[in-house]
């Protein structure tokens, strides 16, 4: 996860710090809130955001059912009592794999992975245009496997986007919890042999209908009609 605009010149030292308390304890309260243990997570300090390594064990429904509004509520509740430069708005990104622990702290593909959908476009486009305050972004795998299982989260609220950050191209789904996307029909998964679905255009200064491929899931993916993410 990362802070907006941490290093905004606006904010100073004492502002940061207050920004970095108040992320902490609204992780804390919200990891209380969706029956997780905080404890038991591993953690890794980034200044403007923060590593949480959940055990294998743990459950992975809480984390779309419950975690994400938990902690866009405790963001709110932050604040409403700080000042502009105190605020916090938050991207958040979640995917499952396997990891490496080291002396120095945790690699692993998937690492790699969830930090390249934190520093995508897409992502801090929506939440840059969101009047909510936290934005996340789910793998391919994390939402067919999680999301779309799920008895409680919407993956209709998803919004597909196509992820090309440095070396990683992946498909990605993206959510605003305390905004959601209006629910509707969506194409989440398009057949092999399908052939690509022509662009279509949209009203002046719209989205435009785009067709994404291929995810490190190996199915290929339609495009959502009102987004579409390219990056060379």
């Amino acid at each position: 996860m990362d802070v907006q605009g941490f290093g905004d010149q606006r904010r100073t030292t004492p502002h940061q710090l207050v920004v970095r308390e108040g992320m902490y304890r609204a992780l804390e309260n919200a990891f209380i809130a969706a029956g997780m243990s905080w404890d038991e997570c591993h953690h890794e300090d980034r200044g403007d955001g923060l590593v949480v390594l959940a055990p294998s064990q743990a459950p992975k429904t809480p984390f779309v059912e419950l975690f994400p509004h938990a902690v866009a509520a405790e963001l709110r509740a932050h604040n409403a009592t700080r000042r502009a430069e105190q605020q916090i708005r938050l991207r958040l990104a979640l995917h499952a794999g396997e990891v490496v622990f080291d002396e120095h702290g945790v690699t692993g593909a998937a690492v790699n992975l969830t930090f390249r959908l934190l520093d995508a476009p897409a992502l801090k486009e929506t939440l840059a245009e969101s009047p909510g305050v936290l934005a996340v972004i789910t793998s391919g795998w994390f939402f067919d496997e999680v999301v779309r299982n799920s008895a409680v989260a919407d993956p209709a609220t998803f919004r597909q986007v196509r992820v090309v950050v440095k070396e990683t191209a992946a498909v990605a789904w993206i959510s605003r919890p305390d905004h959601p996307y209006p629910a509707g029909p969506a194409d989440l998964e398009v057949p092999a042999d399908a052939p690509p679905k022509q662009a279509e255009s949209g009203p002046a200064g719209g989205a435009v209908t785009m067709t994404a491929t291929s995810s490190d899931s190996g199915r290929v993916y339609q495009a959502a009609r009102d987004q579409h993410i390219t990056e060379a």
